[in-house]
């Protein structure tokens, strides 16, 4: 896999998952809807962990910035 997320990127989806778990955990959300956004948050770690999102594969997306030689 050829990494295609930046750090930038990075930082955004940690966020974003962080804040969807504590909304989660705090009980500001609930129901069926919360376990999608827990879910969509693990799915955010994961591919933040890992520097590649299989989503921008297909579009041709990358926000890694590439080395130039």
């Amino acid at each position: 896999m050829k990494k295609n997320i930046g750090t930038t990127d990075k930082l955004v989806r940690i966020i974003l998952a962080i804040v969807i778990a504590v909304l989660f955990f705090t009980a500001i959300i609930s129901g069926a809807m919360s376990i999608v956004l827990l879910i969509f948050a693990f799915v955010l770690l994961l591919t933040s962990f890992i520097s590649f999102c299989p989503l921008y594969l297909p579009f041709g997306i990358s926000t890694n910035k590439k080395i130039k030689k």
